[in-house]
């Protein structure tokens, strides 16, 4: 398959960390990734990057810092100079990665300037193999029938990942119990060798297991189908109606980083964001690109602030 082919080949230029280079000249900027090479965020950043530099004419540098859920990365970016040489690539779990874990590691407001919005994606719930079941209300009932006896694994405490299994479990009313890992990869990989029973990964990851008999991609978290994954029902329609979990994906900056560079930076993604060679990118990893202004990133940006805190009070996360 076209987009297959195409995630593929993402993936494989995923492998090395640093450096991934659009040597353009001038100046250099990183783009940090604050979860491991090959997950959801590392693959969308690479969509455009090299197309980005160009239009900024500067050298982009992806770096991934994994750990702590995302917070080790993060706050990277939080403290440093605020000169628009060093962003982040961000999701709806910024606001949750600060409040979870042993402490705060940043303000995910006052530390950080929204700068632009890629697009919003959605997610796959899927289940080992070893679970007698084949879809969404069979799984539930399984479930249901063990509780704290079936684990799920995630990308880390306060992970996207994290929050929107915790938030199935919550309005599915289930117990399991939740093993963070360092990547969604190794989420998954545990959850086919049956070590763990449940992971929801992005869409964008999802290619890499659709020929993996060891894994069973019973839903999606969107209110529509997704085109990557033809006959696989929404959650929504397949026993929960009100379960929908999507997440934005855009690029933060420290705060104080002058309107100027922010402008300059907002302008370029847009035009980036026009190109038919990154839609069809975007398309691949289940990502509809959104570019928005500034001011209009930055609404949307405190009303998933609200959104998040309604999610993480509904599904009773605390920190671990």
């Amino acid at each position: 398959m076209k987009w297959f082919a195409i995630l593929a080949a993402c993936v494989a230029a995923a492998v090395p960390t640093l450096p991934a280079q659009a040597q353009v000249g001038g100046q250099v900027t990183r783009i940090v990734v604050p979860f491991a090479a090959g997950g959801a965020r590392e693959l969308l950043a690479r969509t455009f990057y090299q197309e980005l530099g160009q239009q900024l004419g500067q050298t982009i540098i992806i770096e991934s810092r994994p750990g702590a859920g995302g917070a080790i990365g993060t706050s990277n970016v939080g403290r440093a100079d605020p000169d628009g040489r060093t962003l982040l690539m961000a999701a709806s779990s910024h606001f949750v990665t600060a409040e979870l874990g042993a402490k705060p590691h940043y303000d995910p407001v006052k530390d950080f300037t929204p700068v632009a919005n890629i697009g919003t994606q959605s997610y796959v719930l899927m289940i080992s193999s070893a679970v007698p079941a084949r879809n969404v209300a069979e799984f539930i009932a399984y479930a249901k029938k063990r509780p704290g006896e079936l684990n799920y694994g995630s990308a880390g405490i306060g992970s996207s990942t994290h929050l929107a299994m915790a938030y199935f479990l919550s309005t599915a009313g289930l117990d399991m119990l939740h093993i963070p890992y360092k990547s969604t990869q190794e989420a998954a990989n545990d959850v086919a060798g049956g070590r763990a029973q449940a992971v929801i990964v992005p869409n964008a990851g999802v290619g890499a297991y659709l020929q993996d008999s060891r894994l069973r991609i019973i839903g999606v978290t969107s209110r529509q189908p997704s085109p990557l994954l033809p006959g696989v029902p929404p959650i929504a329609q397949a026993g929960l109606p009100s379960y929908v979990f999507e997440s934005w994906f855009g690029l933060l900056a420290p705060a104080a980083t002058p309107a100027p560079v922010v402008q300059r930076i907002n302008a370029a993604v847009a035009k980036v964001l026009e190109m038919p060679v990154i839609k069809e990118r975007l398309a691949t990893q289940g990502v509809a690109p959104d570019a928005m202004n500034v001011d209009e990133f930055g609404k949307l940006f405190v009303q998933d602030r609200q959104l998040m805190a309604r999610i993480v009070k509904e599904a009773r996360l605390t920190r671990d």
